[in-house]
């Protein structure tokens, strides 16, 4: 009886059958796993929070300004001049970055050429890079005395000066995804259209941005998403004060802030502790919706 030696051909294909097996369940693990860790947080905040619904009444939370958790003789719990200061901030970064971001990509992606576009494209890649701490140093040391000096002010320290740095933090990222999104469209579009005698800036303007709208509405959320969420940078930079802006001159106090100024010095179980995680359960719904309302206009814009 003489031994048969194994075929090279079929030892080939088991290799490539079990590497592309291996594969195909890491990436599934990959993929499943962000959705176990979103479950995770969701559950753990939600469960550190949960405690809260003994003190919870709806009308002082959402309706008071007073927030005084460490109160002796009378806690309370009042979110809506931390939720106000967290909507005027991002709103001021937003009315920032969104022209100069999509700006700033349109030309990049439709207008700059050669060197001029890798240096642009490099230098935007960096600015997004720079931690948010340094981003609060800049705010907390060069953009409160610039404020006080130009505008007369008794402290820079508030709306515009956190408005404007969470503006120039989000710009980076959401003009690289908005020109990813603008460089998407094929060159046919543009060039059926430069072939109807349309001017550069026509092509850009009828052809290239409806065609890229969906990639620059998830830039635009993106940006929201980054302001709301951001901490360090806006407790430096807002002055950490709790109150209803009237100005952008006004200190205000963000959400974030607030849970990243308190949380290490609570006792763990105690009802200022849950209030914290109360806030960071409506942090998480509100990005949930955030990302809902995108997910719904995009699907619309589809089937439009």
């Amino acid at each position: 009886m003489t031994d048969r030696k194994a075929d090279p051909a079929v030892d080939r294909r088991d290799v490539a059958w079990w590497s592309d097996k291996a594969v195909s369940v890491l990436v599934f693990l990959g993929g499943i796993s962000a959705i176990l860790f979103i479950i995770g947080i969701f559950v753990f905040i939600t469960r550190e929070g949960f405690g809260f619904g003994e003190h919870f009444k709806a009308g002082e939370i959402f309706g008071s300004t007073r927030w005084a958790p460490t109160s002796d003789s009378n806690p309370t719990y009042g979110i809506l001049a931390l939720v106000a200061g967290t909507a005027s901030v991002t709103g001021l970064a937003m009315l920032i970055a969104v022209p100069f971001s999509l700006g700033a990509a349109i030309y990049i992606a439709e207008f700059a050429k050669g060197r001029t576009r890798e240096v642009l494209k490099v230098l935007v890649e960096m600015l997004a890079a720079i931690p948010s701490v340094v981003w609060g140093f800049i705010g907390l040391t060069i953009m409160n005395p610039l404020i006080i000096q130009t505008f007369d002010v008794p402290i820079g320290l508030c709306v515009l000066n956190s408005g404007l740095i969470l503006g120039l933090m989000a710009a980076p990222i959401m003009t690289t995804i908005a020109e990813d999104a603008l460089k998407a469209v094929p060159d046919s579009y543009r060039e059926a259209a430069e072939a109807l005698g349309a001017t550069r800036w026509q092509v850009t303007r009828r052809v290239v941005l409806p065609a890229a709208r969906q990639g620059l509405l998830a830039a635009v959320l993106l940006g929201v998403g980054r302001g709301f969420g951001e901490t360090m940078a806006v407790l430096m930079a807002s002055g950490h004060s709790i109150n209803l802006p009237t100005s952008p001159f006004d200190s205000v106090r963000a959400l974030t802030a607030t849970i990243a100024a308190e949380l290490g010095e609570t006792a763990v179980g105690s009802p200022h502790y849950q209030a914290l995680f109360m806030l960071g359960i409506l942090l998480f719904a509100v990005t949930f919706l955030i990302n809902l309302a995108a997910d719904l206009i995009v699907r619309g814009i589809r089937k439009g």
